[in-house]
């Protein structure tokens, strides 16, 4: 049984800087049985990250879907209005566990928003309502690289890679968006705000499978590095070595997560 002092020990560990700025990607159950469940974990993250920023994604790309409009163009019912004091996040137990603690700041972005506590929150998660897809450079995602963050993936994989997302649309990869906007809207003080936004698509299916094959380049480049918390087995990156690694070679093959061919 996991408490909170043997988690921060496993979080020390893995080199994760508290003064800095970390987003964890997480599979809850991966850790094991804790004293508390989800919250001892969170205890554990939010003690260690006091005095730096705390990050976890709290994405809603499942909840906001295509919808009809009536005939004065308003939308008929709920699922293209993203409402970020009540709609859940669908990445997993912590994020929502995340998004109840005080102090926590969630950005507006409709489909890719991002929860943080600490350290410039306010500042870190504002400006999303101003975006018109999911990864732009001047939003979180872009954020993340700026401030030199740590990105954790504890108990799961690459492909859970959502900056990576960033790094693709960065770099203007063809067809990783959508050739049109859907229409969304943020509900902000009882009020409707367009945010229309160019959705993740991908023709022969979910690109981001292949960001799995970006983890032995990592490793190898020292963007990455592995660590354990609890009983689970997770990567540590440097976003701002993961995006200059892929954005290189991006350059040279910009279909590279075309496929899962080994990176060489």
């Amino acid at each position: 049984m996991y408490t909170k002092e043997l988690l921060i020990a496993d979080i020390a560990k893995s080199g994760i800087d508290p003064n800095g700025t970390l987003l964890v990607h997480s599979s809850c159950k991966s850790v094991g049985a804790c004293e508390n469940n989800g919250d001892t974990i969170l205890d554990a993250f939010i003690e260690y990250m006091q005095n730096g920023l705390l990050i976890f994604p709290t994405h809603t790309w499942d909840t906001v879907e295509w919808t009809k409009f009536n005939k004065d163009g308003f939308p008929v019912g709920k699922k293209n209005i993203y409402d970020p004091a009540k709609m859940p996040s669908c990445v997993g137990i912590l994020s929502n566990l995340f998004l109840r603690r005080d102090g926590v700041v969630r950005s507006l972005h409709p489909t890719h928003s991002l929860a943080a506590r600490g350290k410039d929150a306010v500042s870190f998660t504002s400006g999303e309502e101003l975006t018109a897809s999911p990864c732009p450079r001047f939003g979180c995602y872009g954020k993340l690289y700026d401030r030199k963050a740590q990105v954790l993936f504890m108990g799961c994989d690459l492909s859970k890679n959502t900056y990576l997302h960033g790094v693709e649309e960065w770099n203007e990869i063809p067809e990783r968006l959508t050739d049109k906007p859907q229409e969304i809207f943020i509900k902000l003080n009882n009020e409707l705000l367009p945010c229309p936004q160019y959705r993740h698509y991908y023709q022969n299916g979910d690109v981001s499978e292949n960001y799995i094959k970006a983890e032995e380049l990592f490793i190898r480049e020292g963007a990455a590095a592995y660590a354990q918390i609890g009983d689970a087995q997770s990567i540590l990156c440097d976003a701002v070595k993961m995006a200059d690694l892929i954005s290189k070679y991006l350059t040279i093959k910009p279909d590279l997560f075309a496929d899962d061919k080994p990176i060489k």
